[in-house]
């Protein structure tokens, strides 16, 4: 397919942008306390400019520093320094032949007081005290307590309305003067990010933050100009707009990402802000305000999955609202509308959806998907499964200094990591198909090494089999075919149906050995009746060696993997959840939960926390309360325990003094994520000489 669409020249204004591929913004916190781009963020930009990518927008770019600063780690174009520390950032991109264009942001109600007033004491302190960023990462975790009482300064909003479902900060409303001079911090912030030599800006006016808030009847009580009827509403934006045109010039592009319905219908709460057709209104009225084009996006924090979805939701699912957008106005839409492959993206131009694709998590799974899809090799790309581990690990790594990262892209956040080429033919086996194992065989391939893969199934996939199995989750075995793929095309051998063992290991006379044999499903020896024939793992169940139905099922854990199973069963069961800990599913990044406990509440799915498992008996179960001791029992003809796995480690401890290299790794060394097994793998293939 030759995407002819997809790579036609567009103009933003008159900026000519070589094809229709742009990088969404994305926060990834890479970045320092006064805001200036860090050589691990140009790498990771560039790498995506050197991809091929037509436009990129940076993340998230604040404009004010005491009350808008949304992490120590962002960009900033609140102060004049922040312009020459921005250009070599902006020459680096133009390299590629690729447009810059800066978001303009301010979180608003979304942000967390911890952050108010914080960064310019940081941006002090750190230039005089070279330990203060340590220092300071070492306390920030237990700020985490203060956010949970409330012992800290109060975000502002445009009025004091709900807490954010996401931040749940206190917040103060903003005087009209205060919101003047937040307009016009925004604007001079424009008028930096044209001297850093950047070529436009997008304002974002959306997922909740500040310039949404004013548009949005839920957020925006305000009873002056700013607030009330639509054009109030509107009149920050389109002031900050039109205030950067006029400091600007008409020629300077001005992209605002609109957030066109707030999707509270989605979750049951219709009326609630503002729906499509307000925001198809708000669309054409900053059309008529001069902004050169629209970035159609859905939703807030508060409707989170609508506008960052999770690997339930289909691809396109939301392109009615691009369309939509794009049947009401003369300039350029762009809009991410969940587009995962060359293919859709093409589709979804040529229908007339929208003018350009935005590509977000894409580019964080593959920084070259368009060179791949102009060069008429999409089955090269590395695909985006929406595990949402990039958001997560940024929110978590946030509190510590640290980035976001990717599953299915260990050198997200290290991009200047290069892999010599200096296998030279010596061999080195892996045993083990998991993404541990895919990851490690593709990398040392890659280097030059002879590498033979041993798997002791007929496919690939390892714990991933069971994930891909699980409703909803087909995304899931995109992840092993891509890596599959790309292993073999790196020279890799695949060998199925193998068992390894340490005579079969050493007939290769490897250089290296690569233990990435996963882990197996706990089944708890301790509780009475764990050995009844009616007692099962999840591996039992989502692999389809055990078939219930008609039954009173007790799955014993609320981890992400209990859910997946009790959403499995449910359709042909009556499904309990018992769960130790006092809330469901406990560190589970809150989005899948969000995701998937609506659905089993509609099955009829009860959530039984705080409960110890007792005994197993013939056709129930008891259980003990953590807090109180008092002892409850429960209906069940079948038993499922999704308590987590135990690492299968056999054949390394056998094997470990024999060959000269050997490593255990993924869930054979900690069970863990795909990332965390990626990115052992590839820490692994740079530790091998």
């Amino acid at each position: 397919m030759a995407y002819d669409k997809l790579f036609t020249p567009i103009s933003i204004g008159k900026c000519e942008i070589k094809n229709r591929i742009v990088m969404a913004p994305m926060l990834m916190g890479m970045g320092q306390f006064d805001g200036t781009p860090t050589e691990k963020l140009m790498d990771y930009y560039e790498e995506r400019a050197k991809g091929g990518t037509g436009l990129i927008i940076t993340e998230i770019t604040r404009v004010d520093d005491v009350t808008g600063a949304a992490a120590f780690a962002q960009l900033s174009m609140s102060k004049d320094k922040n312009i020459y520390a921005f250009r070599p950032f902006a020459e680096r991109i133009h390299r590629h032949g690729a447009k810059l264009f800066v978001q303009l942001h301010h979180p608003g109600r979304q942000n967390l007081g911890l952050l108010v007033g914080t960064v310019p004491m940081s941006i002090a302190l750190d230039s005089k005290l070279p330990f203060y960023s340590d220092l300071l990462y070492k306390i920030v975790p237990a700020g985490k307590v203060l956010l949970k009482h409330h012992i800290v300064p109060p975000v502002v909003a445009p009025s004091k309305c709900e807490r954010s479902y996401f931040a749940d900060s206190v917040m103060r409303a903003l005087s009209n003067k205060e919101v003047k001079k937040l307009r016009d911090e925004f604007i001079e912030a424009g008028v930096r990010v044209q001297q850093a030599g950047a070529d436009g800006v997008e304002l974002h006016a959306s997922h909740g933050y500040l310039i949404q808030q004013f548009l949005s009847p839920n957020t925006n009580h305000r009873t002056d100009e700013y607030g009330g009827s639509l054009e109030n509403r509107m009149r920050f934006l389109i002031e900050i707009l039109q205030g950067i045109k006029e400091k600007c010039g008409s020629d300077f592009p001005v992209i605002v990402r609109l957030t066109v319905d707030e999707c509270y219908s989605f979750i049951g709460k219709p009326g609630k802000g503002y729906d499509l057709k307000e925001g198809v209104e708000m669309a054409k009225r900053l059309e008529q305000a001069g902004a050169d084009a629209i970035d159609v996006s859905s939703a807030a924090y508060d409707t989170f999955n609508y506008w960052l979805e999770p690997m339930s939701f289909k691809c396109g699912w939301r392109a009615y609202m691009a369309a939509a957008v794009k049947a009401a106005v003369n300039i350029p839409v762009l809009a991410a509308n969940l587009i995962r492959s060359p293919e859709q993206a093409e589709k979804q131009l040529e229908e007339g959806v929208q003018d350009m694709v935005s590509l977000g998590r894409p580019h964080i799974a593959d920084p070259h998907w368009a060179e791949k899809a102009q060069s008429g090799h999409p089955e090269d790309i590395t695909r985006c499964i929406c595990c949402l581990y990039c958001i997560q690990s940024m929110q978590d790594n946030a509190y510590v200094g640290g980035s976001g990262g990717c599953s299915v892209n260990p050198f997200t956040g290290r991009e200047s990591v290069k892999l010599e080429k200096n296998g030279n033919g010596r061999k080195v086996v892996v045993v083990g198909a998991g993404p541990a194992g895919l990851m490690s065989a593709r990398l040392l391939a890659y280097r030059g090494f002879d590498v033979t893969l041993l798997e002791k199934e007929a496919k690939a996939g390892g714990q991933l089999i069971l994930a891909a199995a699980a409703p909803e989750k087909e995304k899931m075995n995109w992840c092993i075919e891509d890596m599959v793929h790309q292993a073999l095309k790196e020279g890799a051998e695949i060998l199925y149906n193998t068992e390894a063992t340490k005579e079969l290991i050493a007939s290769y006379n490897p250089y290296a050995v690569i233990f990435a044999t996963g882990a197996n499903a706990v089944r708890p020896g301790s509780v009475t009746g764990s050995d009844l024939p009616h007692v099962y793992t999840s591996t039992d169940i989502l692999s389809g060696s055990v078939n219930l139905e008609g039954k009173n099922v007790a799955v014993i854990g609320s981890g992400m993997t209990g859910l997946e199973t009790a959403q499995f069963l449910c359709e042909n069961n009556i499904v309990t959840i018992i769960e130790m800990a006092k809330e469901i599913a406990p560190g589970t990044w809150m989005q899948h939960i969000d995701d998937i406990k609506p659905k089993l509440e509609s099955n009829g799915v009860t959530f039984h926390t705080g409960l110890q498992l007792t005994e197993i008996r013939e056709t129930s179960i008891a259980a003990r309360d953590v807090k109180s001791g008092a002892g409850k029992t429960f209906e069940a003809d079948a038993v499922v325990f999704a308590v987590g796995v135990r690492p299968e480690k056999a054949l390394y401890e056998e094997c470990k003094g024999a060959f000269e290299n050997t490593f255990a790794i993924g869930d054979a060394e900690k069970s863990g994520r795909i990332a965390d097994a990626t990115r052992r793998a590839l820490d692994t293939v740079l530790e091998i000489n």
